[in-house]
C-alpha cells in the first residue's frame, strides 16, 4: 500500500498581461486556488480596501477603480471562489457562503479589518459580511446594490440585464462575456435564486458602520432614486445614498474617476461634491443622509 503524500498542485499560471497596475497573484486557501490582485506599493497608514465582485463576473471590471484607489488604500481585488480563474469550491453559491470566503481571503491575507467595496451582488455579500463579522469592516461602499424584488423573478432580470448592456461601454462586453460563459448556466440559476432570497434592504438598514450606497440615474436594475431615499427613511441608519448621473449598473467599470472620487470623500467624511473637471453630463446628488451617518468635518463646506 503506498502511503506517501500527495504531491504539491503545480503552481498557476498568472495571465500573460496584466489587466491593470496592480500587481496579480495567486493564493490557496482550504484547497482552492484563488487568484487576486492587489497594490503594488501599499500606503503606509494601512488602511484596507478589498473589492467585490458581481453576480457570475470576476475582480477584472472592478479593476478601473480599484487600481485609482491603490495608491490611497492597500487594495486587493479577488476572483471568490466559483468565479473567474479561482477553482471552486463544493457549495459556494449562496450569499452567506460568498461572505464566509471574503473573510477566509482576508484571513490569508492576514488582514484583521477593511472597507469593503461592492458592485451588485458583491453588495449582499458585503452586507452578509457586516452582518457575521461586525468587528472586522470598517466601511462599507454598495455600489448598484442588486437581488432585491426588483429583479423578480429570472426572466424579468434578464430583461433588466439585456437594458443595461446596450447602456454600459462596449468594451464591458470584452470582459463581462468571458466571465459568464465560464460561471455557466447551472452556477447562474442557483446563485440567483439564492440572491434574490436574501433580505439585503433589511441587513443594510441594521449596519452600524458608515455605508455609502452610489446609485446610476440609467440603471435599470435598480428603482428610482427617489424610492431609495422613501424607504431608507424608514428608519435612522448609517446609510449616505449619492446618484451618479448619466451611469447605468457597471459604475466601478465605466465611471471609475467620479466613484473614486466620492469613496475618497467618503473615507474622508467630506462632503459630496463634483469635479469641476466632469464632463457636463456627470453629476454627483447626494439623495440620503441617514440620521446616524457621519457629518460632514467641520470647516468643510458643502
Amino acid at each position: 500500500m503506498n502511503t506517501s503524500p500527495a504531491p504539491p498542485p503545480k503552481p498557476r499560471k498568472l495571465p500573460r498581461r496584466p489587466a491593470s497596475t496592480l500587481a496579480e497573484k495567486w493564493t490557496r486557501i482550504d484547497g482552492v486556488d484563488v487568484f487576486y490582485r492587489e497594490s503594488p506599493r501599499p500606503p503606509a497608514d494601512g488602511r484596507v480596501m478589498a473589492h467585490i465582485h458581481g453576480f457570475g463576473l470576476s475582480g477584472r471590471y472592478l479593476l478601473p477603480t480599484a487600481e485609482r484607489l491603490a495608491d490611497d488604500f492597500r487594495t486587493f481585488v479577488p476572483d471568490l471562489p466559483g468565479f473567474g480563474r479561482s477553482g471552486r469550491r463544493k457549495n459556494m453559491l449562496d450569499i452567506p457562503d460568498l461572505s464566509h470566503a471574503t473573510a477566509d481571503f482576508l484571513d490569508d491575507r492576514g488582514v484583521e479589518k477593511a472597507t469593503l467595496v461592492g458592485n451588485s451582488m458583491g453588495c449582499p455579500v458585503i452586507i452578509e459580511f457586516a452582518h457575521r463579522y461586525p468587528e472586522r469592516i470598517d466601511r462599507a461602499v454598495l455600489v448598484s446594490p442588486a437581488g432585491g424584488l426588483h429583479n423578480q423573478p429570472l426572466r424579468r432580470a434578464i430583461g433588466q440585464l439585456s437594458a443595461d448592456a446596450t447602456r454600459e461601454p462596449t468594451r464591458m462586453a470584452r470582459v463581462a462575456v468571458p466571465d459568464y460563459v465560464r460561471f455557466g448556466v447551472p452556477s447562474t440559476l442557483r446563485l440567483f435564486r439564492a440572491l434574490t432570497q436574501y433580505p439585503s434592504l433589511q441587513r443594510l438598514l441594521e449596519m452600524r458602520i458608515p455605508t455609502l450606497v452610489v446609485l446610476g440615474e440609467r440603471d435599470p436594475l435598480l428603482p428610482h432614486a427617489h424610492r431609495v431615499d422613501e424607504i431608507a427613511s424608514q428608519t435612522d441608519s448609517h446609510v449616505l445614498v449619492v446618484l451618479l448621473e448619466g451611469a447605468a449598473h457597471a459604475i466601478n467599470f465605466s465611471h471609475p474617476d467620479q466613484l473614486a472620487h466620492v469613496i475618497r470623500l467618503f473615507m474622508d467624511d467630506q462632503p459630496i461634491q463634483n469635479d469641476p473637471q466632469w464632463p457636463g453630463h456627470v453629476r454627483l446628488y447626494e439623495v440620503h443622509r441617514g440620521k446616524h451617518h457621519p457629518r460632514p468635518k467641520s470647516g468643510s463646506s458643502a
